[in-house]
């Protein structure tokens, strides 16, 4: 082996010493920034005292707490939807909040419009509960919105809020404790029942219940907690969905095509439709001359633009 052979070897070796030895160091110290993370990640802080619906929630038990610890864990590292969420709360709260004030529901219901459809009017379950409020056909009709194949007023949202209200209050003037309302509106007035006689008890609390009612409340209490304190759950949210203004337009008569009607009103068919996802078909029969009210923006010349395919 020559003298410049070997030279190269040792090279090598250095080089492959100093690799190594950097490789290690930034894996430590890699290792030790998510340590450090993952140390913070596990301070969650549960309230010390807290209520729903005027009623308190006993946190001082270990059973309670954890519980809520662990939705609130959940959500809080639930990112994308959590900051969703937070983006959007303004938009809908300044809807639902009047009326459940006007209908003396408890305001710490809109968290359970949270629960039950992640404030997104035009979701539908797998099992086809439709809209905020997630009703299910039947009770919908029970609860009197229009549901058909050119009306389905379970994606409005006010009037599916005024529905909302009207069975919850149904519900407490039955149980007499709006913490088993709304244990009531997840499962049911039936099961409740059969878990009240069952378990000789009515506090939410004492009871135990199937794994989804069992995590209902406490993911109630949980996007209180969050969207009241954001930042100290670890969201800083500066720009919130605009709060758009809008008008009403009422109509009690046959409309042949809304993408034409929508026209009229200087916006797109998407613009009307998205701001009235009840609106279910392209036209409106209307034989018994129903009055509806139609949302649309005030200001539409931000949702409506000439085609234009230049750069």
């Amino acid at each position: 082996m020559g003298k410049i052979t070997k030279t190269i070897i040792i090279a090598f070796a250095v080089v492959g010493l100093y690799s190594t030895t950097v490789f290690f160091t930034n894996t430590k110290d890699q290792n030790t920034k998510e340590s450090n993370n993952w140390v913070n990640a596990k301070e969650i802080v549960v309230p010390k005292k807290m209520s729903f619906a005027g009623e308190i929630v006993p946190i001082s038990r270990i059973d309670v707490k954890e519980q809520l610890e662990r939705e609130i864990i959940v959500n809080t590292f639930y990112h994308s939807q959590t900051i969703l969420l937070l983006k959007k709360v303004d938009r809908y709260f300044r809807i639902i909040e009047p009326i459940l004030k006007k209908n003396n529901i408890p305001d710490d219901f809109k968290y359970l419009a949270i629960a039950e459809s992640g404030l997104s009017p035009t979701i539908v379950s797998p099992a086809g509960a439709v809209g905020l409020w997630q009703f299910m056909k039947g009770t919908a009709k029970d609860c009197g919105l229009e549901v058909n194949k050119q009306i389905d007023e379970r994606y409005n949202i006010e009037k599916s809020t005024q529905a909302a209200c009207d069975y919850l209050n149904k519900q407490y003037e039955y149980f007499k404790n709006w913490t088993i309302v709304a244990a009531s509106y997840n499962t049911g007035k039936r099961n409740v029942n059969k878990q009240i006689k069952r378990q000789k008890s009515d506090y939410y609390y004492d009871m135990l219940w199937n794994e989804e009612t069992g995590r209902y409340v406490y993911r109630i209490l949980a996007m209180k907690v969050i969207i009241n304190k954001p930042t100290k759950y670890g969201f800083y949210v500066d720009k919130k969905h605009p709060i758009i203004k809008t008008k009403k337009i009422t109509i009690n008569k046959e409309v042949k095509n809304w993408a034409d009607f929508a026209h009229k009103q200087n916006i797109s068919y998407k613009t009307l439709k998205n701001f009235n996802p009840w609106l279910r078909d392209t036209f409106l029969k209307n034989r018994k001359k129903n009055v509806y009210e139609l949302t649309i923006p005030k200001e539409t010349k931000y949702f409506v633009s000439k085609h234009n395919t230049s750069l």
